[in-house]
């Protein structure tokens, strides 16, 4: 049995968080997509998306053992494996952008965190990962002081595969198995969920 871990970001090593995001779609991404106002690939270069995680991670920063990061890497046997992405939600400006009323709902309430993209390493998939990140994410959210945790992920129809698009905002049964609930259902497929922190 492979043992499974995660570091708030900030105390992860720059080399951890490169391994990671080395390869695929979030290379180019850099969990960037909910960050950016424009359209990420139009609007922003490669060397800022780098640039960006690196910043909002804070991670080799020697000052960041406390303080704010933009998420979780997950570990399986002490290598880096995985990322989850989880902030207050306002630190996602995309997400109040965008026309769809369920990207924005009860704006007024307070303490939300949200839970935006999964990112697992080729060769360390299918072996329950994202369900350690998920549970990370919860962690993560209480210890610094989230009231409610949000996430916006995708229900597998029976017998379909789904896309990396899909399967990056984390697929329904991770959330579900994390102590999520299912708080709106906006389209076939997407769903809000929340967790009560507080």
């Amino acid at each position: 049995m492979a043992e499974l871990s995660w570091l708030p970001a900030r105390r992860a090593s720059v080399e951890d968080l490169e391994a990671v995001f080395a390869t695929g779609t979030a290379a180019k991404c850099r969990c960037q997509a909910m960050k950016v106002p424009g359209w990420i690939w139009r609007d922003s270069t490669q060397e800022e998306r780098e640039a960006a995680l690196l910043e909002q991670t804070a991670c080799g920063s020697p000052a960041a053992s406390t303080g704010p990061t933009s998420g979780v890497i997950g570990y399986v046997d002490g290598e880096p494996a995985g990322w989850v992405a989880v902030e207050p939600r306002e630190s996602y400006p995309r997400l109040w952008s965008r026309k769809q009323a369920w990207m924005r709902m009860d704006p007024e309430l307070e303490g939300v965190w949200s839970v935006t993209c999964f990112v697992v390493r080729k060769g360390f998939r299918r072996a329950g990962l994202c369900y350690e990140l998920a549970r990370a994410a919860v962690e993560h959210a209480q210890h610094s002081g989230a009231r409610v945790l949000e996430g916006y992920p995708t229900e597998q129809p029976a017998g379909k595969t789904v896309i990396w698009d899909e399967a990056s905002v984390g697929m329904l049964q991770v959330f579900l198995e994390a102590g999520f609930e299912v708080h709106a259902s906006p389209t076939l497929r997407r769903r809000v969920v929340r967790r009560q922190l507080v």
